[in-house]
């Protein structure tokens, strides 16, 4: 298994000593308790009010200003304590660098948001989700069969949750993305699993002759309509209703770039192999797939592919059951066995992104 130098510094050694490992156990052991206190320090403005007091706060100081009884306010300063967001000196309070990065890291802000509305209460049901293949967790919303078809109907703050963490990651790679998909001027793009229509508006905002077609489930379609409506450029997108995880259902043809972001990670590799193949079959030889991907083997350090990992157990307990963020020699198998070949791979786009160039086989 290829690793980028950070992960195989850190994932073919042991670096801990025994107590520092006996103290990772424990902090595993406690880990939905440390979750939910981190989140009470931010939500109830503990770490802001640290933050902003140059010489810290006394426990007092503390519940008098966040509006909390004395116990409340001891019970998560002292597991802070623990926890390492905060130390106490010279009889006060204050926040430490892992306070500051809760509160001021957009990243952390919105993991820490999806993990605890989308995924918290589901991943009870990992256990099942694991042995049956199906994302049981899911259940705590409704019954789908899988997280997309019952997108429009999550309630609205974990619907707020999911968007925010799919376009933190996705809207962080457009600037940079757009160069790459339109150095050679397509003209008509197909956008794959294309949502609410960001990146389609992103492309017609970019190039004036482009015309783009979405292609994702009939109730996607409708959610980018109302999204899109009114806006410049929305007049160049349509929109192409499919069930993609039907093999039977063929791509639209005619289009120069074809685009999937953020997207075929949330199949099995079977379900890649089809969808990529089914795409090869809608090309001819001038036509490019342009795959864009966190994979977590090619990221610059170590905390992002810890993050994508975490995402993977997402998919299992939430999302589909059976897909998660992709080794690239994983998605690379897929691709060829698919009929497409890998002529460029641009790594460090955006936040951790890669996008895969393909084109039909030779």
């Amino acid at each position: 298994m290829k690793l980028f130098p950070a992960l195989e510094k850190m994932y073919t050694k042991e670096h801990q000593s025994a107590l520092e490992a006996q103290r990772l156990a424990h902090f595993i052991a406690g880990a939905p308790v440390v979750f939910q206190v981190s989140r009470l320090m931010i939500k109830f403005g503990i770490l802001k009010a640290l933050a902003d007091s140059k010489n810290g706060l006394t426990q007092s100081e503390i519940a008098n200003k966040c509006k909390l009884s004395e116990y409340a306010a001891q019970v998560l300063l002292e597991a802070s304590l623990s926890i390492g967001t905060v130390i106490f000196a010279n009889e006060r309070y204050q926040i430490t660098k892992a306070g500051w990065f809760l509160i001021n890291d957009t990243m952390v802000n919105a993991n820490l948001n999806f993990n605890h509305d989308v995924n918290y209460l589901g991943l009870f049901k990992l256990e099942e989700s694991l042995l049956n293949g199906k994302p049981e967790g899911l259940k705590v919303f409704g019954e789908w069969p899988t997280i997309y078809e019952g997108l429009s109907q999550l309630p609205p703050e974990v619907q707020k949750s999911w968007f925010g963490f799919d376009h933190f990651y996705s809207d962080n790679s457009f600037a940079e993305a757009l160069k790459i998909v339109f150095a050679n001027h397509p003209r008509t793009l197909l956008d794959v699993g294309g949502n609410t229509g960001r990146w389609a508006m992103q492309c017609v905002g970019f190039d004036s002759d482009v015309n783009v077609t979405i292609m994702d489930l009939p109730q996607q379609i409708e959610m980018m309509k109302k999204q899109t409506a009114g806006q410049p450029g929305a007049d160049r997108i349509h929109g192409h209703g499919a069930n993609l995880l039907d093999p039977a259902v063929p791509f639209p043809t005619g289009f120069e770039a074809i685009w999937m972001s953020q997207f075929l990670d949330c199949f099995s590799e079977s379900e890649v192999t089809s969808i990529l193949t089914r795409a090869a079959c809608s090309m001819d030889k001038s036509s490019t797939v342009f795959i864009m991907e966190t994979f977590w083997d090619r990221q610059r350090f170590e905390t992002a592919a810890f993050d994508l990992t975490m995402t993977s157990v997402y998919f299992t307990a939430m999302a589909n059951g059976n897909s998660k963020m992709y080794h690239s020699d994983d998605m690379t198998r897929c691709i060829e066995a698919a009929g497409l070949q890998v002529v460029k791979m641009h790594d460090g786009v955006g936040l951790g992104h890669s996008i895969v160039e393909c084109k039909l086989k030779d």
